[in-house]
């Protein structure tokens, strides 16, 4: 794998981590302090969801066909963000980004847009940005790491209740998470309190990710003959593997042979 680019920043200067962006055989990938790929970009197709912990974030379109407005904690490279831009192009997509290196990073090296009247990054604390915020967008996704872990202050329970209220009332919480994280039980279990069982799992192709999807209002469809039919939708309006995301959500949520159990 060779280097194209590597911009890094000394410990001690906040919470900026070393970023470096590679590239190998038509894929170009940003790591943040550590050997971890945090985002990749196919070069031939720079919207395309290379990387499938985020084609699993984008499961919550089964339960949420029509987002407005997204609200991202975390930019990476922008996959997220330039996805969400280009499928749907009446929505409108902020992303909040603590550091300016990464933000360089994506916008010089992963074909980040511009910002425009329907797309925004704002430099910035995740938490503090939540926080200040009342229902102001239908899809908060939060993909929140730094060099090592998940980032404790985007996974308190405060946090959670946080995103609650910046819902809409009939909004998402997408959170990534990590399945081999000690903590995941009880990350899981505060979104789980939080929005009180409205919840539910979908675990990554590659294993270790797992995307987890808090309903602020009821969660519908939960028929699995309904499921796979927006599924095959999905799959045709998207290119996503959504029929796959239906069989996979019986492995880690609560079912019976008709339904989802939620």
């Amino acid at each position: 794998m060779s280097f194209m680019n590597r911009l890094r920043s000394r410990k001690g200067r906040g919470d900026d981590s070393g970023v470096q962006v590679s590239e190998e055989k038509g894929i170009r990938s940003l790591y943040l302090g550590s050997d971890t790929v945090q985002s990749s970009m196919r070069l031939s197709d720079p919207v395309e969801l290379v990387l499938s912990y985020t084609r699993a974030m984008m499961g919550f379109l089964l339960f949420h066909e029509n987002p407005r407005h997204f609200l991202m904690i975390g930019l990476g490279g922008g996959s997220l963000a330039k996805f969400a831009y280009h499928t749907f192009p009446r929505a409108h997509v902020t992303v909040v980004e603590k550091s300016e290196r990464v933000i360089a990073a994506a916008r010089n090296f992963f074909f980040v847009p511009a910002d425009d009247e329907r797309f925004v990054i704002l430099p910035g604390d995740g938490a503090d940005h939540v926080r200040r915020r009342s229902a102001c967008c239908d899809v908060l996704m939060v993909d929140g790491y730094d060099s090592q872990a998940q980032v404790e202050s985007l996974a308190t329970e405060d946090f959670y209740a946080q995103c609650h209220d910046a819902l809409q009332a009939d909004g998402v919480l997408v959170v990534n998470l990590w399945s081999t994280d000690r903590r995941f039980d009880m990350f899981l279990q505060r979104i789980e309190r939080v929005f009180e069982g409205r919840v539910l799992c979908l675990p990554a192709e590659r294993k270790g990710n797992v995307a987890v999807f808090a309903m602020r209002g009821r969660i519908q469809p939960t028929r699995w003959d309904q499921l796979r039919e927006r599924a095959r939708v999905l799959q045709a309006s998207t290119g996503l593997e959504f029929p796959e995301f239906v069989s996979r959500l019986a492995d880690l949520n609560p079912h019976g042979e008709h339904r989802l159990l939620v």
